[in-house]
């Protein structure tokens, strides 16, 4: 398995010269199969760039692309409008979320109806498929997924993602209880290759922003001590944190569990390696 990121950043994309280092688009990742099947996470604004590349590698012929979403905030589908392989007539992407498909369809065709965006959803060139995930676990090409629901406003899932005795946990947007942990998640997440988490706040700003959705960085390194993970890649970075803020952050999770690093853009991970 091979895992990149192409965004890593939560609530809205940022650009400048303090965010180069992590990135400023927001969530999306790509996992590769050991046969070359391509999983898609999210369709924050680094979808643009993957779409592009993922055109320039079919060179126009048959291109199949799964799409696992997280939930329907903005910020993890406002890339769709822009995804190229959208627009291609030789491409079928299928779409796979915890609701029902109509209301799958419903809430990605909202991005591209009225006066938002020219060209209607349900217009462009590809063919689309919409699909139920099931929680207890389906397959897609040689992955098995299965997926946790979070505590996060409106709500939103975990995916965990396995081949070859490697799994992935992609478990942003969520938050701990008032007391203890999300023991329902520490089970899920238990004994995963990487945890990909939430670190939205410092524990500082958790203490304001409580309620909100969203971690800190020593809530994911709680999760993965009680999980057993072997590496913690923390992510949804803070739109306000700047690269420094961010390193320190990683600097202070480190001495925590030892094995934690920072989501960056363009950063790739050979799983099987691990």
């Amino acid at each position: 398995m091979e895992l990149e990121f192409w965004g890593v950043r939560g609530t809205a994309p940022v650009s400048g010269r303090d965010v180069v280092k992590y990135g400023g688009h927001t969530p999306c990742a790509a996992l590769r199969s050991s046969a070359g099947g391509l999983l898609i996470i999210d369709a924050g604004t680094g979808i643009r760039r993957l779409g592009e590349r993922l055109m320039a590698e079919s060179r126009k012929e048959a291109l199949e692309v799964d799409l696992l979403l997280t939930h329907f905030h903005l910020d993890h589908i406002i890339g769709l409008p822009f995804f190229a392989p959208l627009y291609a007539p030789q491409a079928v992407v299928r779409f796979h979320s915890a609701v029902a498909p109509k209301e799958t369809e419903q809430y990605l065709g909202g991005l591209q109806m009225g006066r938002y965006f020219p060209v209607a959803f349900k217009e462009t060139a590809s063919r689309k498929k919409f699909l139920k995930a099931d929680e207890a676990g389906f397959r897609v090409g040689k992955f098995r997924i299965s997926y946790c629901p979070l505590n996060h406003p409106q709500g939103s899932v975990a995916y965990r993602v396995e081949e070859g005795g490697r799994s992935v946990v992609f478990a942003t947007d969520t938050e701990p209880p008032e007391h203890g942990l999300d023991e329902r998640l520490v089970s899920f997440i238990r004994g995963a290759t990487y945890l990909i988490y939430d670190a939205m706040f410092t524990p500082q700003e958790y203490r304001v922003r409580q309620g909100w959705g969203h971690s800190s960085w020593i809530d994911g390194t709680n999760l993965g001590r009680a999980g057993k993970v072997k590496n913690l890649v923390l992510s949804h970075f803070n739109p306000d944190h700047d690269d420094s803020q961010v390193s320190g952050m990683i600097r202070l999770a480190r001495k925590e569990f030892r094995r934690t690093f920072a989501a960056r853009e363009g950063w790739t991970v050979r799983i099987e390696d691990e």
